[in-house]
């Protein structure tokens, strides 16, 4: 039986040609530990007349997890907060009751050209605390714990793996790993949550002999001897403790249904005191999308 379970990503397209690669919720599986969304977009080169900004939309019973390798992203949300994500730091939004945020080109970056190349994840909320004050936290690049693991170079971005422990809290046991092996090298990775997945950003790995292609997932089941191919690769790896099945509905997240139906009330009706008021400054709102088969 193979201890590796393949996930190929599914592309969507976000609005005015902004393409991502899924990977999680799957038709094979809706989450890794407390993971249930995984996107990765780019490289993609900006052009000074592309709309790839993403307007203000709201999420709840959620946290989401934005780490760039290039570019820069402008946050700003309904609690006050700006913050410019560049690469190699994390920034965690916890939704919890409800947030809204936007995501937009930084304004020293208007008409030029550049790359922007990351990774969003949404992580599950413990049930109990579905409904947590909304917080935003950014963490510097240069307060991530980094070092040389068996000649790799890993970088703890959230949770605690080889000595290393990451500033970054969470509501529930969660690993979050940037890993870079230069070509040919192996690397022993041992079972670190109780679940985990390697995702490869650049490049393919070999797991125990098995293949794992360029922009593929592959949740594990057991320790691995990893293979870099001989152009080296980029990983990340994560997982965590299991948070059990989530209702998905839009950018909302539940173990309760019927809380998704009163979310997407809120925010049509604008209702700050649900969390779903305005983001300062901005006048935009993504709009409640139908469900599926409404009239």
């Amino acid at each position: 039986m193979s201890a590796l379970q393949a996930i190929k990503p599914h592309e969507k397209d976000l609005g005015g040609g902004f393409v991502v690669r899924r990977l999680l919720p799957s038709a094979l599986r809706q989450a890794v530990g407390p993971f249930l969304f995984f996107d990765h977009f780019g490289p993609v080169s900006v052009r000074p007349d592309d709309q790839f900004d993403v307007r203000p939309h709201p999420h709840i019973g959620l946290a989401t997890v934005t780490y760039l390798f290039e570019g820069a992203i402008l946050h700003r949300d309904n609690l006050g907060f700006e913050q410019r994500i560049e690469p190699g730091a994390i920034n965690w939004m916890t939704a919890g009751r409800g947030i809204v945020h936007s995501e937009r080109r930084p304004a020293d970056l208007a008409g030029q050209h550049y790359t922007n190349h990351g990774l969003q994840l949404w992580v599950a909320l413990p049930a109990a605390l579905e409904q947590v004050a909304p917080s935003f936290v950014h963490t510097p690049a240069d307060a991530i714990p980094q070092a040389a693991v068996q000649g790799a170079a890993v970088r703890v971005l959230v949770g605690e793996a080889f000595g290393l422990r990451s500033p970054v809290a969470t509501l529930s046991p969660t690993l979050y790993l940037d890993l870079n092996l230069a070509p040919g090298q192996s690397f022993d990775l041992p079972m670190l949550a109780q679940e985990q997945a390697l995702y490869a950003v650049t490049g393919s790995v070999s797991l125990s002999g098995e293949v794992l292609p360029e922009r593929h997932l592959g949740v594990l089941s057991q320790a691995s001897v990893l293979q870099a191919g001989p152009e080296g690769c980029r990983l990340v790896l994560v997982g965590g403790q299991p948070l059990g099945h989530r209702h998905i509905r839009w950018n909302f997240v539940s173990s309760d249904p019927a809380r998704l139906d009163q979310a997407g009330r809120d925010w049509e009706a604008g209702v700050a005191e649900a969390g779903m008021g305005q983001v300062p400054g901005e006048t935009e709102r993504i709009p409640m999308p139908p469900r599926p088969g409404a009239h």
